[in-house]
């Protein structure tokens, strides 16, 4: 089973950048796809960006789209989120996890991380 650490989170003001890195073990990292997703306080927690194992293909939810870009380095069982142009509404907890297929939805399986903190404020 697949196990995960986030990182990378802060505060940024509106219109900047971080990158997340999700850092997994397991020896079969490399056979899964992997998800980012985030939940914001009262919020229910929504799906962000998946990439497939090979890191062939990519999706983005909708409001992420040429804001967030996915990679995966398997070699280094790392997957990375980078986010631009960030906006107050992006602030949540960002978690990864292995996903059932990276197709234009996806859902996780699996256990959750700790989640890594984003707050996008001035």
């Amino acid at each position: 089973q697949l196990q995960q650490v986030e990182s990378g989170g802060g505060l940024v003001q509106p219109g900047g950048s971080l990158r997340l890195s999700c850092a997994a073990s397991g020896v079969l990292f490399d056979l899964y796809d992997i998800g980012w997703f985030r939940q914001a306080p009262g919020k229910e927690r929504e799906g962000v960006s998946c990439i497939t194992s090979s890191g062939g293909s990519t999706n983005y939810a909708d409001s992420m789209k040429g804001r967030f870009t996915i990679s995966r380095d398997n070699a280094k069982k790392m997957v990375y989120l980078q986010m631009n142009s960030l906006r107050p509404e992006d602030t949540a907890v960002y978690y990864c996890a292995a996903v059932y297929e990276c197709g234009s939805s996806w859902s996780p399986w699996g256990s959750w991380g700790q989640g890594t903190q984003v707050t996008v404020s001035s």
